[in-house]
């Protein structure tokens, strides 16, 4: 079939008839392009970060710091058995962990062999007594005798004067005279011998005199030992070791059992030196000698010690007072030994409340300082290093810088840099811009706590 190469003329007219419209909507779409207006332009709005505050306090803050150590008794006895023996009796309670009242006898040594030594001396005290008894009778016989002889020769004396008269008239021989001198002679010979024995009765006496001396510190020390047989507790106490049964033989020196005080228990609290300075504070510091540092603490450092032991869930206090200052200072950890004494240990416990503060417990102790008022007080988490978030008085964050004076658990007191009643912010701003608009929220319940933490009615660290 052959092909129409002309179109029809309905299809042109079809094409006239949508090209104008769209024509128009070009137009139109370039004219509403051209006079399109441009979008308004508005500044920037300054961002408001939203903070807790408070208003630092000036608060009497009572400062603290802890130590830790281990119970020991205030006194520790050892029973030595000063004089050697067979031991023939044991106290029934003499064992590890039983309480032993003050006078109790432990442990008895045989005294036999002591009470015989007691029986000796004590004859040869007798003996001496006899001697003595007999020089005094001695001594008054020697007197009589010096007298009787004292006239005898007065006697002989006048006998031998007359025969030299009578041999003067040749009525005696010379024999006869010579014969008296020699009686006479005899008397006075006899005289000093009576003389002489009477003279060396004082030495004889004070020979005596010493060795009954002697003899009698003999008995006192047989008796001592006598008495050293039985040994007895000094005090009240409890039994921390036993080293000897009944029918051993205990020599002199050896150590029998051990006793420790229930009266009063000690506590060796290991503080770090800042820490124990910052309770010193610097008026107190300022007066000690640092050679008699140690004396003079615990009378100028007015410390209040409190014990506490953790029985498991559940801290038991214990009230205590300081005894004295260690010697010494550790070298490795920097710290120095605060001994607290805890009175009556034994008698403050109660079943099933509080145990007794025993031998060897891990305890803590906390160490009070004389209050100090007017302190400008801030949150420790406030303090950022050493500077501390403010807002002025535009509303606007300043960070400045401060002294600090001394930190506690939950708290840091300011010595500079920050006056009362400036406001601190609480909230750790990430990151904080100095300058930054701040909107302020009162924390209430955080300004109560700095004031418990202040009065110490918080943790400690």
């Amino acid at each position: 079939m052959p092909r129409d190469d002309h179109p029809e003329p309905g299809r042109f007219r079809k094409a006239w008839l949508i090209l104008p419209p769209l024509v128009v909507a070009v137009g139109l779409f370039a004219w509403a392009k051209a006079n399109k207006a441009a979008p308004e332009q508005r500044p920037p709005e300054e961002t408001v970060t939203r903070v807790r505050v408070i208003a630092a306090p000036k608060l009497t803050v009572v400062p603290r710091a802890l130590g830790y150590g281990l119970v020991q008794p205030g006194k520790t006895w050892d029973a030595v058995a000063e004089v050697g023996g067979r031991v023939v009796a044991v106290h029934p309670d003499l064992k590890k962990g039983a309480i032993l009242p003050a006078g109790a006898v432990l442990v008895r040594i045989d005294p036999t062999d002591y009470r015989i030594a007691i029986a000796q001396v004590e004859a040869n005290l007798r003996s001496v007594d006899a001697q003595l008894q007999e020089l005094t009778v001695r001594e008054a016989n020697t007197r009589a005798s010096l007298d009787i002889e004292s006239r005898t020769l007065a006697l002989a004396g006048k006998d031998l004067d007359r025969k030299r008269q009578l041999l003067a008239s040749k009525n005696v021989s010379q024999a006869a005279v010579d014969q008296e001198e020699r009686n006479v002679l005899t008397r006075q010979q006899s005289l000093q011998t009576q003389r002489n024995l009477l003279n060396l009765i004082p030495a004889e006496r004070a020979k005596l005199e010493a060795q009954k001396a002697v003899y009698a510190a003999q008995l006192e020390d047989a008796r001592l030992n006598l008495e050293r047989t039985a040994i007895a507790a000094p005090f009240a106490g409890r039994v921390s070791d036993v080293r000897i049964e009944d029918t051993q033989f205990a020599g002199a020196g050896q150590v029998l059992a051990t006793l420790d005080g229930m009266d009063v228990s000690e506590v060796t609290a290991q503080v770090p030196i800042g820490r124990l300075m910052t309770i010193v504070g610097h008026g107190a510091a300022g007066a000690l000698r640092p050679e008699t540092v140690m004396d003079q603490l615990p009378d100028i450092l007015s410390l209040t010690p409190v014990v506490r032991l953790n029985t498991g869930g559940r801290m038991v206090e214990w009230p205590a007072r300081v005894a004295r200052i260690s010697d010494t200072v550790d070298p490795k950890t920097r710290t120095v030994g605060v001994i607290v004494a805890v009175d009556g240990p034994y008698r403050q416990a109660r079943p099933g409340e509080r145990p007794p503060l025993a031998k060897n417990m891990y305890v803590e102790v906390e160490l009070r300082g004389a209050p100090r008022d007017g302190l400008v007080v801030i949150p420790r988490s406030a303090l950022h290093g050493t500077s501390v978030y403010v807002v002025d008085a535009e509303g606007r964050l300043e960070i400045r810088d401060v002294a600090v004076g001394f930190l506690q658990a939950d708290f840091a007191v300011i010595d500079g840099g920050l006056a009362a009643d400036e406001t601190v912010v609480l909230t750790d701003l990430v990151p904080a811009i100095s300058g930054m608009r701040l909107e302020a929220d009162a924390d209430a319940g955080a300004l109560a706590d700095l004031a418990d933490a202040a009065a110490g009615k918080g943790p400690v660290k």
